[in-house]
């Protein structure tokens, strides 16, 4: 009744897998499931630091450019 949330059916689940793959395999499978989760968080949080280093190293050539560009407005007026 309660869809795939009720105890009995994880249990059946369980047992099917362990049928199919064998108490050996799925440890195995459950170390290469964990590492694939590691990778992936490791990278999301690789590709943050990216976006940020990205967005710091534009924000600094605004910067640079705006200051270059107050520079030359105000040498244009002493002339």
């Amino acid at each position: 009744m309660g869809g795939w949330s009720s105890p009995s059916h994880w249990l059946i689940i369980l047992l099917i897998v362990v049928l199919l793959f064998g108490a050996k395999k799925i440890p195995e499978l459950a170390k290469g499931l964990g590492k694939g989760i590691k990778t992936f968080k490791d990278e999301m949080n690789n590709d943050d630091e990216v976006a940020k280093n990205t967005q710091k190293i534009e924000e600094n050539k605004n910067t640079t450019n705006n200051t270059n560009a107050d520079t030359s407005i105000d040498e244009t007026k002493k002339a």
